[in-house]
């Protein structure tokens, strides 16, 4: 059986990674390959550190296109592959890769990821984790300054100049390329149920989700 591809986009701190997290976690005994699309960040490891932090994330241009697709394409097709690392204190892709192996469910996560046709073609199943503005933002700020060491006025510099007019401007748009739309991120347990349940309805049918 072809594996099922089911991508979650929402803006950053929207609460998409919980989402994807919550419905892997919930699909029982299929097989999951668990993708983040900030992974494909281009490697930028050839500027200064100084440089490399003015460089838009937030922007499509960002990523390295080509081998997300690539490597989606070669999961979908039930292969093996070796995810790239990304250092976000560093703002440069780790040496490290990860071996993923091939799956029943693929879940990719990223804020673009409805952006390349492509990928949304490679989807099965496409949905976007919606969350009001300022809830994004403290999530954002909390992550940053827990997870990457990232003072608060950097954090806020970011957001004002890339995060929210690329949010504007490409995330936003996204939705409407989307099968399901979930309200209030990963609190949102009922949605959740429901895609968790018609995603087992087909890995038990062995059909393709149209």
């Amino acid at each position: 059986m072809k594996p099922l591809v089911i991508g979650v986009a929402g803006g950053s701190g929207s609460g998409k990674s919980t989402v994807a997290r919550n419905v892997a976690a919930a699909l029982g005994d299929a097989s999951v390959a668990f993708i983040d699309m900030d992974a494909y960040y281009l490697d930028h490891g050839h500027l200064p550190l100084e440089e490399r932090k003015k460089v838009n994330w937030d922007h499509p241009n960002a990523f390295d296109w080509e081998h997300l697709v690539a490597q989606i394409t070669q999961l979908s097709m039930g292969q093996a592959i070796d995810k790239p690392t990304y250092d976000f204190v560093q703002h440069a892709r780790s040496a490290d890769v990860v071996r993923t192996p091939p799956a029943d469910v693929v879940v990719v996560d990223g804020i673009l990821l409805f952006v390349d046709a492509r990928l949304r073609d490679l989807c099965d199943v496409k949905v976007f984790v919606d969350a009001d503005a300022d809830v994004r933002l403290i999530r954002r700020i909390r992550r940053d300054m827990a997870k990457r060491g990232r003072p608060l006025p950097e954090i806020l510099d970011q957001y004002l100049s890339t995060v929210q007019p690329m949010h504007l401007e490409f995330v936003e748009p996204s939705k409407r390329y989307a099968d399901v739309i979930v309200p209030r991120g990963g609190k949102n347990s009922v949605a959740i149920e429901m895609i968790v349940a018609k995603i087992a309805r087909r890995l038990q049918a062995g059909l393709p989700t149209p």
